[in-house]
């Protein structure tokens, strides 16, 4: 039958179901096959035959003929999976059923008198005359539909090779075969790389699209703070009752990890076919990330020490039940894995950045965010892979490109998200010394970004990087500078020698932060301060020798320190200088002519172009719930500093001392700020004043100031290089006051982000599938969209 013909068919067999005032039996198997059995129809056909508003009537007119067709349709995919379809119009009755699916199932899940449909049992609904209920047969409809989908899965010759040379294949050899043969692709647990073969990847992507269908219940309940509500098709999925479970986690994780978008390594080699691999591997990437969608800050059992024992999942008594690929996630521990994935992850996030290096000569992929979500989930369930991350230079395969992507998207407010998460991966690996370390490694490659030139290190691109975010960014991402600048202190007792460029960056900061209007403008805003002179002080403390950048950079802008210092306090100073704020406009407009030109090649950040969709995001925690402070011992090892603040000072013990120990009682008195109506007083002002930690800055500029004048004087100098080579061999040994211990503020899971997580992973899939366009127009409840 022509294609044409069967559309027609298909297109009258879907006004009938709306029009038939009787409800079709299950049993009228010529009417419910035109579904299914004659037609040769596309995924795009059966969204365009079916049209929103005729899936809607269906269900508020004909409910039972919505039910028996979602039944019939599970019904068929149930079918195929015990015949391991071997007949074409078998595979063709099962890719049609999942097509349908689809396209049905959200429209189910936004109405919640509809949203149990599936996990009930559907009672004698004509079960093909077989009359026997047994087990089998109760299962909920939304079980034997998921358990169908992983049998199909791995259906040989139609979404895995056959490894028989015969096809005398008998049913039951569908539930002795060994999945674990049949994975998709080498890599982790397994060593062979199957022939790529473009049907099965079209088979397997229309069956994961199908899936992350079924998953996508959670776009269509609104964002709960204490959601640690499980989505229990993903609960199902992931639960030993899917016996396919390690083979589909490992065939998801490898084809991800596998993908080499360059094709074969011939540079343009993608314009001379088309690569049918990448839709998969991006489908596979969803898939992923929702599985693994878990609150850790629930399952985690942490140990004295603060790290987590063994994998997320060896609690005695896992809350809730185990998800399998969470578990599985959290126990990969092979060297080689690791390599395998880390190696993958950066090829691909570093795919946009080449592609911008030599326009057109990979193909560009589109998918980083998944990849960030995902590389977060490893790094957040195996510590195991956080370590080995870390553990070589390997780590800024990963920094570079987040920090490509930060910069490129900073002036689109459509992409804010992506700036979270990008700032998130970064917090998460800041907290660890080794971090800090890798940072000290020259930055050579020249990916082309819209920053100032620089010849320094890596650490010197990432304070270049943040402060063009901070001064140049969209003005949504302000929430985010508590988190930029917690990197910054996080790293910088580590950091050997931060170029000019960068150091003046810092102090340009600190200048902004610290004008009165800025200060006095709002109850949080003093915290900056604080983050800037903390990274100072360590960097003097810890680093003094090889910073003389820094700390000339430090004496060129004293006059900032002294009125920081001499910062007023009476309540006619904190008006005016308030007053001032109204004329004058933002303060981190003015970056002054210091903005060096930027690198060849490289384009500026473009806000988003009118007319592009967005999904609202829930707002993330503050930096104090979002980080623990640890203290760096003698031995290197962390101290949770946490507990000692709650039993402070009940004995008359001194807490653990620190520059920045103000902003924690400022949340206190500033919470009035979030009511709006909040105004500076005197007593607010000394109340953090007297604890800016100045000493050091002043003790070191009362040292060097009148010498490094005296040789200008002496010798009429005007050369920096001269004054910078005076500081490379100057010493304040003996000078400074002793050095304060180094602290780290290092991420904690927690049941906020976990919900921001949520609500970023489905609006990024929401938004990247568009081709079909599955939940567009759907009334999701997760997320709001709008236009930019």
């Amino acid at each position: 039958m022509g294609s044409a013909d069967s559309k027609l068919n298909f297109r009258k067999a879907v006004i009938q179901l709306t029009t038939k005032t009787q409800p079709v039996e299950a049993t009228d198997d010529a009417f419910w096959d035109q579904f299914w059995a004659d037609t040769a129809t596309s995924v795009q056909d059966v969204f365009a035959l079916v049209p929103a508003a005729e899936i809607r009537a269906v269900r508020e007119e004909s409910p039972s003929n919505l039910a028996t067709l979602c039944y019939k349709a599970v019904e068929k995919l149930v079918q195929g999976a015990e015949s391991g379809c071997h007949s074409e119009k078998e595979k063709q009755i099962v890719l049609n059923c999942s097509r349908l699916l689809t396209r049905v199932l959200p429209y189910i899940f936004e109405d919640p008198d509809w949203r149990g449909f599936f996990w009930s049992t559907v009672p004698g609904a004509g079960r093909g005359g077989q009359g026997e209920d047994d087990d089998e047969n109760a299962r909920p409809l939304a079980e034997s539909l998921l358990l169908a989908i992983a049998d199909l899965l791995f259906c040989p010759d139609f979404t895995v090779q056959s490894h028989r040379r015969s096809t005398v294949d008998s049913a039951e050899d569908v539930h002795s075969l060994d999945s674990c043969e049949y994975i998709w692709e080498a890599g982790v647990g397994f060593a062979h790389s199957p022939q790529p073969n473009y049907i099965h990847d079209v088979n397997r992507m229309e069956l994961l699209k199908l899936l992350l269908t079924c998953f996508s219940e959670a776009m269509y309940l609104p964002p709960a703070p204490d959601s640690g509500s499980t989505n229990p098709w993903v609960q199902f999925f992931c639960s030993t009752e899917n016996r396919h479970a390690l083979p589909l986690f490992t065939s998801l994780l490898n084809t991800v990890c596998a993908y080499d978008p360059v094709g074969y390594g011939i540079p343009y080699n993608h314009l001379l076919f088309s690569d049918y691999r990448e839709p998969l591997v991006e489908e596979a990437a969803q898939v992923l990330i929702v599985t693994l969608d878990h609150d850790s800050a629930t399952s985690t059992s942490p140990t004295v020490d603060g790290t987590t024992t063994g994998t997320a999942m060896d609690d005695a008594d896992p809350p809730g039940p185990e998800n399998l690929f969470v578990n599985y996630l959290s126990r990969i521990h092979r060297e080689e894995d690791f390599q395998f994935i880390l190696k993958g992850i950066a090829r691909l996030l570093s795919n946009p950045l080449l592609q911008t290096y030599l326009p057109n000569s990979t193909k560009k992929i589109q998918f980083h965010q998944e990849l960030l979500v995902l590389f977060w989930k490893l790094c957040d369930f195996n510590k195991k892979f956080l370590f080995f991350v870390l553990k070589s230079s390997d780590v800024l395969d990963i920094l570079v490109p987040t920090l490509y992507f930060l910069n490129d998207a900073r002036a689109d407010q459509s992409r804010v998200g992506l700036m979270h998460i990008g700032v998130f991966i970064l917090l998460l690996l800041s907290g660890e010394r080794n971090f800090g370390v890798r940072l000290n490694k020259p930055y050579s490659v020249r990916v082309p970004m819209d920053i100032p030139v620089f010849t320094g290190t890596h650490a010197d691109l990432l304070i270049v990087v943040f402060h063009k975010i901070i001064t140049s960014g969209h003005q949504r991402l302000q929430p985010l500078f508590d988190c930029l600048l917690t990197i910054v202190v996080n790293v910088s007792p580590y950091l050997k020698s931060l170029s000019m460029v960068a150091a003046n960056k810092l102090l340009h900061l600190l200048e902004a932060f610290s004008t009165t209007w800025f200060l006095f403008s709002a109850a949080q805003n003093h915290h900056l301060v604080f983050f800037l002179l903390e990274a100072f002080n360590n960097i003097i403390q810890y680093q003094f020798d090889g910073n003389s950048n820094l700390v000339y950079a430090i004496i060129r802008k004293r006059s900032v320190f002294h009125q920081l210092a001499n910062l007023p306090t009476d309540p006619p100073a904190i008006h005016k200088a308030l007053q001032r704020r109204r004329r004058t406009a933002e303060p981190l407009s003015r970056t002054g002519s210091q903005e060096g030109a930027s690198m060849e090649g490289s384009h500026p950040a473009a806000p988003a172009e009118p007319g592009t969709l967005k999904t609202s995001l829930v707002a993330t925690p503050g930096i104090d719930k979002l980080t623990e402070k640890s203290q760096v011992s003698e031995d290197g090892t962390l101290r949770s500093l946490e507990p000692t603040s709650q039993q402070s000072s009940a004995d008359g013990s001194p807490t653990a001392e620190e520059p920045g120990q103000a902003w924690r009682e400022q949340r206190r008195l500033s919470s009035a700020s979030a009511s709006g109506q909040w105004s500076p007083t005197s007593e607010w002002v000394l109340s953090w004043k007297s604890k800016l930690p100045l000493q050091t800055i002043m003790r070191l500029l009362q040292v060097l100031v009148p010498q490094v004048e005296k040789i200008c004087i002496d010798k009429g100098l005007t050369d920096e290089s001269e004054i910078l080579r005076f500081l490379q061999h100057g010493t304040l040994v003996g000078l400074l006051p002793v050095p304060h211990p180094i602290l780290i503020r290092k991420y904690q899971a927690n049941s906020g982000t976990a919900m921001w997580f949520r609500t970023y992973m489905w609006g990024v899939i929401y938004l990247r599938n568009v081709d079909p366009p599955v939940w567009y127009d759907t009334d999701v409840k997760l997320f709001e969209i709008q236009r930019v």
